[in-house]
């Protein structure tokens, strides 16, 4: 079972993620709208990865990708954006993300993959 926290301030995006990241039953998910309450879950729990979006009203991903960072190196972190912003994809990657994934998606079938191969790496 791949433990998954999803992070995105639109509960579209974040719902539609959930919803088609489950269907296999090889994940756990566990959705948050705000990375502040995201970030104090992260503390107690054990994740695998996240797929954190970096424009939040709340606090940045970019901060929220530091934390994690610091309180679990290994955890996979699939950055999202609808803004390709090379400054952020350079920032995010030097921070410790290991993907980078822009909205609208190109098929859920590839996030699915690209989330399970980054953890398997991990793990």
């Amino acid at each position: 079972m791949i433990r998954l926290m999803i992070v995105d301030d639109e509960p579209s995006i974040g719902q539609m993620l959930e919803k088609a990241l489950s269907r296999s039953g090889d994940f756990k998910i566990t959705y948050f709208d705000n990375p502040i309450t995201a970030l104090g879950q992260f503390r107690v729990g054990e994740y695998d990865g996240v797929l954190l979006d970096i424009m939040m009203p709340q606090k940045d991903g970019l901060s929220v990708l530091e934390e994690i960072k610091k309180k679990d190196p290994l955890c996979a972190v699939i950055m999202m954006t609808a803004y390709s912003s090379l400054e952020k994809v350079l920032q995010s990657h030097k921070i410790g993300a290991d993907h980078y994934l822009l909205k609208p998606f190109s098929s859920l079938s590839e996030v699915d993959k690209k989330v399970r191969e980054l953890v398997k790496e991990r793990r």
